[in-house]
């Protein structure tokens, strides 16, 4: 009963909804009243639209302008709008055709760089909230659309999250246009294309897909448009990880499938290799896709210095993303179960500082690595000055406190303190997440078998990364299926001289970026 009630309540509501709708659709009128009257029906209540009625030309032609304070340009408003058409303009025979009119206006009078023409009441309510302004003229069923943007734009800056030694310092910001000229100024291919889309039903959110147009894979550009298309019906896109967990093509996998960048460096290398990625309004952080394993573990500095230096440091990210997981869970399966595989020395030392700890070596590991976990969430929501100082004191007075107090050994603080160490060393935040989430069940997985534990979880782990696909591309290439080609900018990276083809595994229009 319940269930055929909620239905018949959920279709009443899609009932009203498309009659809402279908009012926000209604063509415009002639009479300017009445389209002055629709719009403060639909968002005049708001006491931030401004609606300017005036005449023309200095006749008795009436017209009017709408646009939202802060959001619009209020002195290129006066001065390319207001200005030439109740001064400047000679005046008007009011028995003139209004289109006459209206067409003269657009093509000799406004100066304002962009003009579109809309017939429909709901596009001139998404322009103005948008932030241009539109103007009605009395006797014409159509309305000019000016763009008049005027909100404040935040200085770009680098990244808190990417730094780098080397590189550029400036960063996306929350404007797609923005965001677009940076792209712009560092791509300068007549085959960049730059699809553009509107998701939200209620935010109406702007967002852009960037991709070059002779790299990229047609299969994967098409599949990346379906997914924006139809997987993106919500009312609301607050930020683009709505868009990441929408189209991306396991949400069980704890493992990012499309990356996140605020660098418009590591955009442009991406769009170079054949990727596509996806801008959105309002949000500085970029997606990248398709994508694969290696690339959460490269930085953009990898490329700016010698590739001997900077093979060495993968080497050691490789190592440490290994030790961010598995660290903790070899260090209780060895203690727990398989003691006669530690040097007798060290056996003898870890069991010294043992002795007196009232739990095993699972509970111990856990409490740990939560008060951890605690303590970076802490960390990170409290203010920046305060955040650190919780970060570094606290865990060093709750460290020093649990070995005084014997709830842990001093050599498990030095485990949980390397771990948390080696997990720094990953370039990509969201990549440092599923590590992190990892480390949980490996730290059980040994707790209850040990080794065997252990080996089984990496075995199925290894299985579902193999498995796992980025809008067709392996995730574990270029190592699972081997391509030897690709391998030179995975664990090494080989001098720039020698990497003269783009990926293998993206299956790119154009595998050549070095001449010969």
């Amino acid at each position: 009963m319940f269930k055929w009630f909620n239905k018949k309540k959920n279709k009443e509501e899609v009932i009203v909804r498309k009659e809402a709708l279908e009012d926000y659709r209604k063509p415009l009128s002639k009479k300017l009243d009445t389209n002055i009257k629709l719009i403060k029906e639909s968002i005049g209540h708001n006491p931030d639209v401004l609606i300017r009625e005036f005449k023309v030309g200095g006749s008795n032609l009436k017209a009017a302008i709408v646009h939202i304070d802060g959001l619009a340009d209020t002195k290129l408003i006066d001065e390319q709008i207001l200005k030439p058409l109740m001064l400047e303009l000679p005046k008007i025979n009011g028995s003139k055709v209004a289109t006459t009119i209206k067409n003269k206006l657009k093509n000799s009078i406004i100066t304002t760089a962009y003009i579109k023409e809309v017939e429909t009441l709901d596009k001139c309510i998404l322009q103005i909230l948008s932030g241009s302004t539109t103007l009605f003229i009395n006797g014409n069923n159509k309305a000019l659309i000016l763009d008049t943007p005027g909100w404040e734009v935040r200085a770009p800056q680098e990244p808190d999250t990417e730094p780098a030694v080397r590189g550029p310092k400036d960063g996306f910001v929350e404007t797609l246009r923005n965001n677009i000229i940076r792209l712009r100024r560092r791509i300068k291919d007549p085959n960049l294309v730059i699809e553009k889309f509107q998701v939200g039903r209620r935010s109406v959110t702007n967002i852009a897909m960037v991709y070059i147009r002779d790299i990229a894979n047609k299969t994967a550009v098409d599949e990346i448009r379906i997914r924006l298309e139809e997987r993106l019906d919500v009312d609301d896109i607050i930020d683009s990880g709505f868009i990441a967990q929408a189209i991306k093509d396991d949400f069980l996998s704890p493992f990012p499938q499309l990356m996140f960048t605020e660098r418009p460096d590591r955009v442009v290398a991406a769009l170079m290799e054949g990727r596509v990625a996806i801008v959105t309004d309002n949000t500085p952080s970029v997606l990248i896709a398709p994508v694969n394993y290696t690339m959460f573990i490269q930085a953009p500095e990898d490329y700016y210095e010698s590739w001997i230096y900077n093979s060495l440091v993968r080497i050691l990210r490789y190592i440490t993303t290994f030790l961010s997981i598995f660290l903790p869970s070899l260090y209780v399966s060895l203690v727990s179960f398989h003691q006669g595989l530690i040097p007798t020395k060290l056996a003898i030392t870890i069991a010294a500082t043992r002795e007196g700890v009232p739990f095993p070596s699972l509970i111990e590991a856990l409490i740990m690595e939560a008060t951890l976990e605690i303590l970076r969430e802490a960390g990170l929501r409290l203010p920046k000055p305060i955040g650190q100082a919780v970060g570094i004191v606290g865990g060093l007075v709750i460290g020093e406190a649990a070995v005084n107090a014997g709830i842990v050994s001093p050599i498990m603080v030095v485990i949980v303190a390397l771990t948390a160490i080696s997990s720094f060393a990953t370039p990509q935040y969201s990549i440092g997440i599923t590590f992190r989430t990892l480390r949980f069940g490996a730290i059980i997985a040994a707790g209850f078998f040990g080794l065997y534990g252990v080996l089984m979880f990496f075995i199925l782990i290894s299985i579902h990364v193999i498995k796992l696909k980025s809008f067709g591309v392996e995730y574990l290439a270029p190592f699972a299926p081997v391509r030897i080609r690709d391998l030179k900018d995975t664990l090494i990276r080989a001098p720039l001289l020698l990497m003269k083809r783009r990926p293998q595994l993206l299956k790119t229009q154009d595998e050549n970026r070095r001449g010969e």
